[in-house]
């Protein structure tokens, strides 16, 4: 299901979406959560199995795309939205990465040639579930491999890498997108300087997590094709 559909079928129920532009912005969330309240139901504005069959009215067929994000992982759709978005050349720094730090309240954060890859993902996740308790020094790549839950790599786990040694500090994170044999394919930040999808190496993963406000997942996995691209070894 498409937001556009949700926001669409709020309206009719009298629940303000705000503007039907298939945006899962705040008046979105509200929306939903007041009617979760209302019926009963657990307001975390994520439209579940339950939320959906009250909301909808599944005597009509709703249309689907070849592959949609599912609504219940809205912080990849986020993720996915955002491929593309580059670091500033040369001097200066994108204001939309450093805008992301001052929505976190990250106030160090200034400059981004400091490497961004848990900005990204605590952006992603911190503007769709504000109450989600993210990591403390979310910048920190590791910081990740305590967040939320552990479970296995599945659309949409924010996957935790080791970078340089296993028993190292350095790291990496980002979103599971699919995988094929040797890989994991990530959307991240700071990858090749830009928000990308990039493989990494199965072998480098330290832990696949979930958010604890998230619904439970489907355990969605997706194979790929490696295409020949070389494994990711540095996302700094």
């Amino acid at each position: 299901m498409s937001i556009t559909y949700i926001q669409k079928a709020l309206l009719k129920l009298g629940f303000d979406p705000g503007p039907i532009d298939g945006i899962r912005g705040r008046l979105t969330i509200q929306a939903i959560k007041v009617f979760q309240a209302t019926c009963g139901l657990t307001p975390d504005g994520l439209v579940g199995p339950q939320t959906s069959a009250i909301l909808f009215d599944h005597s009509a067929p709703m249309k689907r795309k070849p592959f949609a994000i599912p609504v219940t992982i809205p912080w990849l759709e986020t993720a996915y939205d955002l491929i593309g978005t580059q670091e500033h050349p040369g001097a200066g720094s994108n204001e939309a990465i450093i805008g992301w730090a001052e929505s976190l309240d990250i106030i160090a954060y200034n400059d981004d040639d400091i490497p961004w890859c848990g900005l990204f993902v605590a952006h992603c996740i911190g503007c769709q579930m504000p109450e989600e308790p993210l990591p403390t020094n979310p910048l920190g790549a590791r910081r990740w491999h305590k967040f939320g839950r552990e479970v296995s790599p599945r659309l949409g786990a924010v996957m935790v890498f080791w970078r340089g040694s296993p028993n190292g500090w350095k790291g990496h994170v980002g979103f599971y997108w699919a995988q094929d044999n040797d890989a994991y394919h990530i959307i991240g930040g700071n990858q090749a300087n830009s928000v990308s999808v990039t493989r990494i190496a199965k072998t480098r993963l330290l832990s696949a997590r979930w958010p604890q406000g998230g619904l439970s997942s489907d355990n969605i996995t997706r194979l790929a094709a490696n295409n020949g691209r070389l494994l990711s070894s540095n996302e700094a």
